[in-house]
């Protein structure tokens, strides 16, 4: 793609074609956010590509239309480096990304890009321990035309309005939250044209895992629980990194109901590869630390610590 690698002969008309390949650039950034996540490449590659889409803007003529569209790619690639920070735990970095990806996604006047960005937003205050602005921010996005239009949208701000909920203990709000989701999701029309972002990971399994994000927050273990293998259950395979985080998650919630034996089973079925994603090494670190709480000197804290060390060493 010349216009991306090096500067044209004068100027030249922009359209639909460059479009098109950066959409493709964009859905290989997506599949190695699914493979991999979190990854600092990645939010490196996002941020580098979404300023390649800006500068077309500048290489050429182009109709408002596909300037547009320029923009929303640019968005959608900023939302990327955004996400990758955030499942990194860089949260700084993050609300830097969050900023630039916010404006550029005004200026495209698409919503669908600007639902993805303000629900990441919620996702980040979120795991920054910051409810009330998780809210807000996911409150943007549900309020967005693309929300009001379309079910799948509406469901997964929904679902994701239950895990915020789920940071203050309102389990009725987790649960209304939850059954609204739920409602939505089954009234979306699978067969229906969407952006490829939402596509790849909103399903009844991802709308489980965020139940199961929201209970285990408000301490309900046995929901919790239930809704951990009911998403494991329906988990599209090439999500390594979601199952990853749903099992230790599920081993929480074991923990929490004092069954500390099968908690360590299904913490250490977690694969020594994605046990090094941050988000996933950072959760199961919690898991030891809440483990030896319960149940320290024990065989069980003893194994467990083993088997840390030679994960951390195998990883490292």
């Amino acid at each position: 793609m010349a216009a991306l690698t090096g500067a044209a002969a004068g100027p030249r008309r922009i359209g639909i074609g460059d479009v098109q390949q950066l959409q493709a650039r964009f859905a290989e950034v997506v599949a190695s956010d699914h493979r991999h996540g979190g990854r600092l490449s990645i939010e490196t590659r996002a941020g580098q590509l979404a300023d390649e889409a800006l500068a077309l803007q500048e290489r050429g003529t182009a109709t408002q239309r596909i300037r547009a569209q320029l923009y929303a790619s640019a968005a959608s690639f900023m939302s990327s480096a955004m996400w990758a920070a955030i499942d990194g735990r860089r949260f700084d970095a993050a609300l830097q990304h969050h900023q630039k990806a916010a404006s550029l996604a005004a200026m495209s006047g698409d919503s669908s890009i600007q639902f993805r960005i303000w629900s990441h937003a919620g996702s980040l205050y979120r795991h920054l321990g910051r409810p009330g602005d998780a809210l807000a921010a996911n409150d943007v996005a549900r309020n967005l035309p693309i929300a009001r239009r379309d079910p799948l949208f509406a469901s997964l701000g929904h679902a994701r309005h239950a895990a915020i909920h789920g940071l203050t203990g309102d389990t009725n709000a987790v649960r209304r939250s939850l059954g609204r989701a739920q409602e939505a999701l089954d009234r979306a029309d699978s067969g229906a044209s969407r952006p490829l972002w939402i596509t790849a990971f909103y399903d009844q399994a991802e709308l489980d895992s965020l139940a199961l994000a929201a209970y285990l927050s408000a301490g309900s273990w046995e929901e919790a629980e239930a809704h951990a293998h009911r998403s494991m259950a329906l988990r599209r395979g090439a999500m390594q990194r979601s199952h990853a985080i749903t099992t230790v998650r599920l081993a929480h919630a074991q923990l929490g109901q004092g069954d500390l034996e099968p908690a360590v089973v299904t913490a250490m079925s977690v694969p020594a590869e994605v046990s090094a994603h941050p988000r996933v090494t950072g959760m199961l670190n919690a898991f030891g630390a809440k483990l030896s709480d319960l149940a320290d000197g024990s065989n069980l804290a003893r194994s467990w610590a083993e088997y840390a060390y030679n994960a951390r060493r195998t990883t490292a």
